[in-house]
């Protein structure tokens, strides 16, 4: 044959076969099926731990902070006022006291003026009893309901922070040289004193509905009987953890007060207190959180 007449040798080119076409769009579809359903479920399991109830048991840590937190709260104001913004005890027999003055001595020489002590008793007291109310929240929600806790520490914190604004803008002093000559006289220095107290009284609420040895984490005197009825009484009790948390608070704050006056030792406070509100997400200090939803995960999966 004459070399014109050769036919050219044409290469075949490469063509994509339509079915491993499809095969790879399939396992393409299926991958992003898998990565989105994997994200929701995990989205859905994080929320479900977080409406999970927690174990009081393995609560200690955050719990002995809101001890530590009473007397860091309750140092700030006694050194001021004289006034306990957490032990309402002394300040509801302060107001008994104050209206049996109204009888003492002969008609008419006798003292009826409302002291400013007693004024700001009185204050602390309602502003305790309005946060501790606001904690009936968690009648709806769940009182060892993890969402709660984190939600109902958070507002502590907030609550800390107005009253470290309030006294910011109240501009007086930080610490009374006589009981008599109180340092905080202001109407301001009275919406620090509320919002101190209701953090307090959130609290509260929040530390007793938990029902542990903690109690409300606020009242000592209950801490040291318990401590003393116990009949493990020289074992190491959480009751004593309670006291000597409350006593570090108290410690703590006054030398913190000392230095940089009542605005930023309740700013300090409120900062601690979101670290106590995260806190409860991880249930304890030192516990990686990981481990802590990792565990919650496997444990429904066995339910499923």
């Amino acid at each position: 044959m004459a070399e014109s007449e050769k036919v050219p040798q044409v290469s075949p080119t490469k063509e994509r076969s339509p079915t491993s076409s499809t095969v790879a769009s399939n396992v393409n579809q299926v991958t992003k099926d898998v990565e989105h359903g994997g994200m929701m479920r995990t989205t859905e399991s994080l929320w479900n731990y977080l409406l999970a109830d927690v174990d009081p048991a393995k609560s200690t840590a955050p719990l002995a902070m809101y001890c530590f937190m009473t007397g860091y709260i309750d140092a700030i104001s006694f050194s001021a006022i004289f006034v306990w913004c957490g032990f309402q005890t002394g300040n509801f027999a302060q107001l008994a006291l104050a209206l049996g003055r109204l009888f003492q001595g002969p008609p008419g020489a006798r003292d009826l003026t409302f002291h400013k002590a007693d004024q700001q008793a009185l204050c602390s007291l309602l502003a305790f009893n309005a946060g501790a109310f606001v904690g009936r929240i968690s009648n709806h929600y769940g009182a060892h309901r993890r969402l709660w806790l984190i939600f109902g520490t958070f507002l502590q914190a907030l609550l800390s922070m107005a009253g470290a604004i309030a006294f910011w803008k109240a501009g007086q002093g930080s610490i009374a040289d006589a009981r008599d000559l109180p340092v905080w006289t202001n109407a301001v220095s009275f919406v620090g004193v509320a919002f101190m107290s209701a953090s307090l009284g959130v609290q509260g609420n929040l530390g007793k509905r938990l029902n542990t040895q903690f109690g409300t984490t606020i009242v000592l005197t209950t801490v040291w009987v318990e401590l003393m009825a116990d009949p493990k009484l020289f074992n190491i009790a959480n009751s004593l953890i309670a006291a000597v948390a409350l006593f570090l608070g108290a410690f703590i704050g006054r030398a913190i007060l000392q230095s940089i006056g009542t605005a930023g030792t309740m700013g300090v406070g409120a900062g601690i207190r979101v670290i106590i509100s995260l806190a409860w997400l991880f249930n304890f200090f030192g516990l990686n959180f990981s481990l802590d939803y990792l565990a919650y995960r496997a444990a429904q999966t066995d339910v499923l």
